[in-house]
């Protein structure tokens, strides 16, 4: 924008005097960031209708009030790093292959005081190397960063990244903070910190150091659980070992720390990822008799990649058949947890685990991942996304493996316990639950809505739609109540998986939903009548009949009522029962053969009358 247009601006809008240096930075060519329409370019400022002409990604030539976009749209430096990736496009790539490091820097650069916060650093980042690539970027770089002496690294991704006017040494700057803090669990991060970052030879001043103040903390420090006091003492001796200290003399070892096995699991919820393979170890090491049960239990109760973890080792270890029958068992008593029922499906089709998994993709593994989908969502106190469930929505193929081998009532078992799940969306199931009919196409009466025609509505009495209204809100409010209660208090006795109490719980409470969404849908089909429209020209719903049994002469009277109204003692049929379906459409002297309990009968129509009228 020149002068004369700056000039106008302000003078329709007094308040952005204060905003010149922005308006006169807003030239054609220059590069900016819009808050709704993100990066992009100016073209030129259009003095007839005073309005900016931008190029953002996506929205080619979009008009802008520059007065609009003073609070909402940056005005990038001509060395902003966005602004050199459209400039500079083979320097930044080769950056950003070759010495990301200085990537970071120049990023840095522009920002005021060459320094920006961590969340700041990596929004831009992420756009200059890219969505799909940058998260394994970063994490590479920032061991580089660590290293690095010209950029303070900060601790925190609220704090910043800044680039030092003089440049500090990794170990200088661990050594001032390791100093001036007395947090066991800072010092014990800062050690790693140190090993990561240290040349041996350079730092060993500094190493011993750190190491009397770990050792310290690890044998005394009341801030560590079981699980920081045990990493700790593996990073106290990593540090010792770069000294060329005898470890073995060093108390509380490695091997005391885990030597209660009632411990163990909660341990191994907690370590560091990197630390799992180095713990497995340990525990053989430490318990050589009885390491493959402890394997064993721990790989029952394991999560994320300390499952993975599990399993290689006890593959790498000769396990590999102990392994695959241990599977199958849990498989088979409903005792695969989420974490192992997720590695399962996500190594179906390895051939490194091909022999462990093809007789567990069966129907049933659909069954326990039903169960565990259920059981975690019972655990959740609010939203919290379930894994395994959003696997089984996000992977197409799934459904399909797992009902390979199905029949259509197992299909239709499991489809059920789909829809009675607590740990789905009502769209999700709908979703999954058309994937159940492509294969088996007759599932889709399950749908509701679908089958439920006008065609398929039944008439009712009003007595027995309150009958059967009433049970309904028995089960609604207060049986599943009840129901409700004892999961919960089921819950509170332990473990669920190995809580028997729960287990009846919860079939009380898939018998208890599937009563609740067959009255439902009973209730919603029934059209209650008063009989009143019945016809005695031939026999209908409403009518009393008069049969006479042509071989006995002896007579007989039915009642034919609504589709609720059995009641044989009284001689009262629905008329949707084989009896009453056999009647439907007679005419006076018109014979019918019926099967009465275990005799055949023939019966010629005597006589057809009203129900509604024997009522007056």
């Amino acid at each position: 924008m020149n002068s004369e247009a700056i000039s106008a601006t302000i003078a329709k809008h007094s308040a952005l005097k204060a905003s010149k240096a922005k308006l006169e930075a807003m030239e054609p060519g220059a590069y900016v960031v819009h808050r709704s329409w993100g990066f992009g370019q100016i073209k030129e400022y259009d003095e007839s209708d005073m309005k900016l002409v931008i190029d953002f990604k996506g929205k080619k030539s979009h008009r802008m009030d520059p007065a609009f976009c003073v609070s909402s749209m940056e005005v990038l430096p001509a060395k902003h790093i966005l602004a050199r990736k459209e400039t500079e496009p083979a320097k930044i790539k080769t950056l950003i292959e070759d010495d990301p490091v200085q990537l970071v820097i120049d990023t840095l650069s522009a920002y005021p005081n060459k320094a920006a916060s961590a969340i700041e650093l990596e929004i831009v980042l992420n756009q200059v190397v890219g969505e799909e690539k940058f998260k394994r970027w970063f994490s590479n770089v920032k061991k580089q960063l660590i290293k690095d002496p010209r950029i303070g690294v900060p601790a925190k991704k609220t704090e910043a990244y800044i680039v030092r006017d003089e440049p500090v040494s990794a170990e200088s700057e661990i050594m001032e903070e390791f100093t001036n803090t007395r947090s066991a669990r800072r010092r014990i991060a800062l050690a790693e910190d140190l090993l990561a970052a240290s040349v041996k030879d350079e730092a060993k001043a500094s190493i011993a150091q750190v190491l009397a103040g770990i050792t310290e903390a690890v044998r005394d420090s009341n801030q560590l659980d079981a699980s920081e006091r045990l990493y700790g003492a593996f990073v106290r001796d990593e540090l010792a070992k770069i000294l060329g200290h005898d470890i073995a003399s060093v108390s509380p070892s490695q091997p005391e720390l885990i030597k209660e096995v009632r411990g163990l699991s909660a341990i191994a919820e907690k370590i560091p990822v990197h630390f799992q393979a180095r713990f497995l170890d340990l525990v053989k090491e430490t318990h050589p008799l009885e390491w493959r049960e402890i394997l064993f239990a721990l790989l029952k109760t394991s999560q994320g990649k300390f499952t993975t973890e599990c399993i290689n080792f006890l593959m790498e270890n000769g396990q590999a058949d102990e392994l695959a029958a241990a599977l199958k068992r849990w498989k088979t008593e409903q005792n695969l947890r989420a974490p192992v029922l997720l590695w399962i499906i996500k190594n179906r089709h390895s051939k490194k685990f091909s022999k462990l998994l093809n007789e567990l993709v069966t129907p049933r593994l659909l069954g326990a991942i039903f169960f565990a989908i259920d059981y975690e969502a019972l655990q959740s106190a609010g939203t919290r996304r379930i894994p395994l469930g959003e696997v089984l929505s996000d992977d197409p193929e799934l459904i399909s493996d797992l009902l390979s081998t199905a029949d259509t009532e197992t299909a239709r078992d499991l489809a059920n316990s789909l829809l009675l799940n607590q740990g789905f969306e009502e769209l999700t199931k709908k979703s999954l639950l058309a994937r159940f009919i492509k294969l088996f196409p007759s599932l889709q009466s399950l749908v509701s809505g679908e089958s439920e025609t006008k065609d398929e509505q039944f008439l009712v009495s009003r007595e027995s739609y309150e009958r059967k209204r009433i049970e309904y809100e028995e089960i609604v409010s207060k049986r599943i109540p009840e129901n409700s209660k004892a999961i919960s208090v089921a819950r509170e006795h332990g473990d669920l998986k190995e809580n028997s109490e729960f287990k009846m719980a919860k079939q009380d409470q898939s018998v208890l939903m599937g009563q609740k969404a067959q009255l439902e849908r009973d209730l919603a089909r029934a059209r209650i009548t008063d009989f009143a429209e019945a016809s005695t020209d031939s026999i209908s719903v409403g009518t009393i009949v008069d049969l006479r049994d042509v071989a006995t002469g002896k007579a007989v009277r039915y009642s034919v009522l609504g589709a609720w109204d059995s009641d044989p003692d009284n001689h009262r049929i629905a008329y949707k029962t084989p009896l009453g379906q056999a009647l439907m459409g007679k005419k006076v002297g018109e014979h019918v053969k019926l099967k009465i309990g275990t005799t055949n009968h023939e019966f010629q129509i005597a006589g057809i009358t009203r129900y509604i009228d024997s009522k007056v």
